[in-house]
């Protein structure tokens, strides 16, 4: 599965938070200043042509909706991060995110307990 640059996986957050969308809805979704239709337009023909989403026709309106779920994309491209960056070890990539980021001893205390269910299955 390919990584999507920005623009397209922008709009398909927007899709899978909708699960089915009208034009209109999502360009909605944008904060200002919203893109152009015709931008709007080509960043759907492109996830189109992708196979990341379909539409079903009424009339002159598509409703658009995703054929790939979330998690299995940032699933697949988080594994490929651990396998470019972290030579392949999902230890390293816990370490360095753990250490790194900007979690709050609530969100450790979280993660710990997610950890420890992991452990006991």
């Amino acid at each position: 599965m390919i990584k999507l640059p920005q623009t397209e996986e922008q709009l398909m957050e927007y899709i899978w938070e909708m699960k089915k969308a009208f034009t209109k809805n999502l360009m909605d979704k944008y904060p200002d200043p919203k893109p152009a239709q015709t931008t709007l337009a080509t960043l759907l023909k492109r996830l189109t042509e992708k196979n990341f989403i379909n539409y079903k026709l009424y009339g002159n309106s598509r409703e658009y909706y995703p054929l790939v779920k979330k998690d299995d994309y940032f699933e697949k491209h988080i594994n490929n991060m651990i396998e470019n960056f972290f030579d392949n070890s999902a230890l390293r990539f816990a370490s360095f995110f753990t250490k790194n980021s900007k979690m709050s001893k609530e969100e450790l205390e979280e993660l710990k307990k997610i950890v420890d269910e992991q452990l006991q299955k």
